[in-house]
């Protein structure tokens, strides 16, 4: 275990209580800009979390008999809080995960609303009358899981820790949350923030790795709902895991994701929703629903490639505090060589490096890594099929409909899709044929508030962002009544 050496140390926070790791060890902040320490968090493990499920439930219970017109009230004045505090938050993600100062501006008011959101769902979580007969009729209720775990990914923390703990809150649940031992500032910060309002133990944050603290909070035997957000490995391990305790568990996990651009498009526009849908500008490239594989007709691969290249070479790169500058580095460094593996990969697999590929020109220190892209894809290429979760596209071609949809839907993903067209028909029939959780008619990355965000195949189970996931956070009980 790495003990870190500079800077402060930010505790864990169980409701209104701060707490070293039991085991006294510590983990290393690393700003990836500059790829100095600035500080440390405690490196918990399966004595903090219980700690932490300890203090959940005691708080918990004050929370859910609270009516929920009164815990969507406590969640409105959350949301007032964050928005009060919303650059602060901003600037700690910046630092924390090197994500853009504007893409993480965005993510602060997206947590906001994503509160307020839920907070309005809280009366849709009730159950139903069955009748039956003169003397005898059903109902069900639906109530809180009780202690509710979360466990989210690096590349968008305070919208994760916010909008992800929104959903459990809103129905009675208590929270622990494991934030991602890579970005945990905002997390932590959240939570102070939220102290003095909710009651004592319904917000809670662990740090730590996911081996320890994470596998923890997923064995706990008093845990019985989870949620991960991450890559599909550590989905496969959750899944075993919580399996010997029964547990309901949903995972939002990878994307490999299509954008399929029909000859008849506005090619400029086509590519601008292609760097957009990348989220180069907002977090690096590093997000599940970018659209990393683009397929596009061969008639017009050539303008379309040239205008593509051309846009993603004026992306400018460097301090992510800078409001001029649009790309920022990879978020840490064992990620950044993992990129920079797939882009040598790409290379030696025969695909053409159109653009990018290197440390940009004058960024000697920290992670960054130019926008890439490579053409002359073969479906069959490693890049053309496994996340690299990083500011890495690739083009490939096509001009037969029906092979096209196989190229599509021809990997192990099913996130999200884009389709281009102005062709009405054409652009319906392909997105019911699409295996993908959420799919795009011209579009780029932004849905509104209630639709629901989940993926098909090893993208995931359940979904998140509207009343199923609401929904997700209860368990529906049946009473029979007998009129005697």
């Amino acid at each position: 275990m790495i003990i870190a050496s500079e800077g402060p140390t930010h505790p864990m926070r169980f409701g209104r209580q701060l707490h070293s790791a039991a085991n006294g060890h510590l983990l290393p902040v690393i700003n990836p800009s500059t790829e100095q320490e600035i500080g440390s968090v405690p490196a918990g493990g399966a004595a903090d979390v219980a700690s932490a499920v300890e203090r959940a439930e005691e708080g918990g219970r004050s929370w859910t008999a609270l009516s929920w017109r009164a815990r969507a009230d406590l969640l409105g004045e959350l949301a007032v809080r964050l928005a009060d505090s919303a650059e602060e938050l901003a600037r700690l993600d910046t630092t924390d995960s090197g994500n853009p100062i504007s893409g993480m501006r965005y993510d602060a008011m997206r947590a906001g609303e994503e509160l307020r959101y839920f907070a309005g769902l809280g009366g849709e979580a009730k159950g139903d009358s069955i009748p039956w007969t003169a003397d005898q009729f059903g109902l069900t209720f639906r109530e809180p899981y009780g202690v509710v775990g979360r466990i989210t990914a690096f590349n968008h923390p305070l919208l994760y820790t916010v909008g992800k703990s929104a959903a459990p809150l809103i129905v009675g649940n208590s929270v622990i949350l494991k934030p991602s031992e890579h970005t945990s500032l905002s997390s932590l910060r959240f939570a102070e923030i939220a102290a003095d309002l909710l009651p004592d133990g319904v917000l809670n944050v662990v740090t730590g790795t996911g081996t320890e603290a994470g596998a923890a909070l997923v064995e706990h035997p008093r845990v019985h709902r989870l949620a991960f957000t991450g890559g599909v490995p550590t989905g496969r391990a959750i899944l075993r895991a919580a399996a010997e305790g029964i547990k309901h568990v949903s995972l939002e996990l990878g994307g490999k994701n299509p954008m399929i651009v029909f000859p008849d498009v506005d090619v400029d526009a086509a590519v601008r929703a292609a760097v957009t849908g990348m989220n180069l500008r907002r977090s690096s490239g590093q997000s599940c629903q970018s659209t990393s594989r683009i397929l596009v007709h061969e008639s017009i691969a050539g303008k379309f490639i040239e205008a593509l290249v051309a846009l993603v070479e004026t992306l400018r790169v460097g301090d992510p505090h800078r409001d001029d500058v649009e790309m920022g580095p990879i978020s840490f460094a064992t990620h950044y060589e993992r990129v920079m593996n797939y882009i040598e990969i790409g290379k030696s697999e025969g695909a053409t490096l159109a653009t990018g590929g290197t440390r940009p020109a004058g960024l000697d220190v920290g992670y960054f890594i130019a926008p890439t892209v490579f053409t002359d894809v073969d479906p069959q290429m490693r890049i053309a099929n496994e996340e690299i979760f990083g500011p890495v596209m690739s083009v490939l071609t096509w001009n037969d409909y029906d092979e096209m949809l196989q190229l599509a839907n021809g990997v192990e993903y099913g996130l999200t899709a884009n389709v281009w067209t102005r062709d009405f028909t054409a652009a319906h029939r392909t997105a019911q044929r699409l295996e993908a959780g959420m799919v795009w008619i011209n579009g780029e990355t932004s849905r509104p508030a209630g639709v629901p965000f989940g993926g098909f195949k090893h993208s995931g189970i359940g979904k998140e962002g509207g009343l199923s996931e609401v929904l997700g956070y209860t368990r529906e009980k049946s009473v029979i009544v007998n009129l005697v």
